[in-house]
């Protein structure tokens, strides 16, 4: 999965506080700030120069065509993403930071609950409400920008999660090209069908903690949503129900069962391993997201590659246990990451900053980023639709898996209850019963998100 860029001003590169915008009035010059955790040369390098070389004299050209002089100014930088999250956290606190600021979507609701980022309607006015771009963002995807029912921001890109399979593998165990299981037990039997076949790993579905949040997001929170339960719905933090006794009992089915290879999920390198194992057809079904077909196996870049990858891997939907069982209802389900956009609270200028923002996220700009081998998945589907033509599998997540999609919490507790479910997953398959698996995660919840009472089960 792609980990997006934090964008922001960082204090200590000598990036002044966005209040130093010295116009406003008629004929002043209007300055703004917009910085990114990316620098020419180094990380994230193509993002830096797509800001530089592209948005800024476009941008700027666009608003003098209307009258206004705007100046927009750029700051680079490169550090891990960590410490981008806490000078983010320190400039939004002292009232200061870039007009225009990146944020994960994880960070989305203990940013608002802190205060450091307010509904766009709040700092912009109605005009955030009624930009364009909303009617070709799918409902699904606002949710990344969507908190306590407002937004608080504008989706950059997302992704998404499914399932892929080998289909020499599956020719050989006398299974489908076209293979779209409609439930779990479906799974089950084709995993049976390629044991009986050779293949050392029939089913890959990341598990413990050494894969981090990969086995969360690729493994227990898809299935989880596909038995009908969410880590945290409403306030209510799912502990030992039974959507997520439904979840580990899956797991151990797949790895108590002979389908899967415990030990590969305690590896350090377990999850590249996996990666080479399928690509070297040891793996007959694999839960991934779009990153493994952009740059795992990708035939010309890819970690693993495959060069009969077109021909040779396919991909289907996650079901639900059962059809209708997932949540909302769903026949499937898919899990979804991605980074936000906003405007900082403390600006001069939100409204041309919020400007600035709707032009990256403009058709023109999201295609002029995405050229030259840089295509991704972006929130618009106008945008998708052109762009990814000749991109089945992205095209495939755009149209099919980004409508039933699902998100994580974006709370401040997220990632310690994020590892108390890789600490179950861990210990059903080093072959604790479900149940006390279950038992054991509510428990350590409790812990985490301040008692029993905050706990649905």
């Amino acid at each position: 999965m792609r980990k997006f860029a934090v964008v922001i001003a960082a204090a200590g590169l000598g990036l002044a506080a966005c209040g130093q915008s010295s116009g406003g009035g008629s004929g002043d010059t209007i300055e703004l700030t917009i910085a990114q955790n990316a620098i020419a040369g180094g990380k994230n390098a193509a993002a830096a120069k797509f800001v530089a070389d592209w948005v800024i004299p476009k941008f700027e050209a666009a608003q003098k065509a209307k009258g206004k002089d705007v100046k927009v100014k750029f700051v680079p930088s490169g550090v891990d993403d960590e410490q981008y999250k806490t000078k983010l956290s320190l400039d939004l606190k002292s009232g200061k930071g870039a007009d225009v600021i990146d944020i994960d979507g994880i960070w989305a609701g203990e940013f608002a609950q802190a205060g450091y980022i307010k509904p766009l309607a709040d700092v912009v006015g109605p005009e955030a409400e009624s930009w364009d771009g909303w009617a070709q963002i799918p409902e699904s995807v606002q949710g990344l920008a969507t908190y306590e029912g407002k937004k608080y921001a504008l989706p950059v890109g997302t992704d998404g999660r499914v399932l892929y399979f080998n289909k020499t593998l599956f020719q050989k165990a006398g299974l489908p090209a076209d293979w779209q299981p409609k439930s779990w037990q479906e799974i089950l039997d084709a995993g049976t069908k390629l044991k009986s076949s050779g293949v050392p790993v029939p089913i890959q579905i990341n598990a413990g903690t050494a894969m981090g949040e990969a086995t969360s997001m690729q493994g227990v929170l898809p299935l989880l949503a596909g038995a009908g339960g969410q880590v945290e719905q409403d306030g209510k933090w799912t502990g030992a129900a039974q959507p997520l006794k439904d979840a580990l009992g899956l797991y151990q089915k797949i790895y108590g069962g002979g389908l899967g290879d415990p030990k590969l999920q305690q590896e350090a390198k377990g999850r590249d391993k996996s990666f080479q194992q399928f690509a070297e057809g040891k793996v007959g079904i694999l839960m991934e997201g779009d990153y493994f077909w952009r740059g795992v196996v990708n035939p010309a870049t890819g970690v693993a590659p495959m060069k009969d990858r077109d021909q040779n891997v396919g991909y289907a939907l996650i079901p639900a246990i059962e059809p209708g069982k997932g949540i909302r209802g769903q026949d499937f389900v898919s899990m979804s990451g991605g980074a936000l956009r906003t405007v900082n609270p403390n600006s001069k200028h939100p409204k041309e900053a919020f400007e600035l923002l709707a032009f990256t996220l403009s058709p023109e700009a999201l295609k002029e980023e995405t050229k030259d081998g840089n295509v991704r998945i972006t929130p618009r589907t106008d945008v998708n639709k052109e762009i990814l033509a000749g991109q089945p599998l992205l095209t495939f997540i755009s149209e099919k898996v980004l409508p039933l999609t699902a998100y994580r919490p974006p709370v401040a507790v997220y990632p310690q209850a994020s590892v108390a479910l890789q600490e179950a997953t861990a210990a059903v398959v080093g072959g604790t019963t479900p149940d006390q698996a279950a038992a054991d995660y509510q428990k350590k919840l409790e812990g985490i998100v301040g008692g029993a009472g905050n706990i649905a089960s």
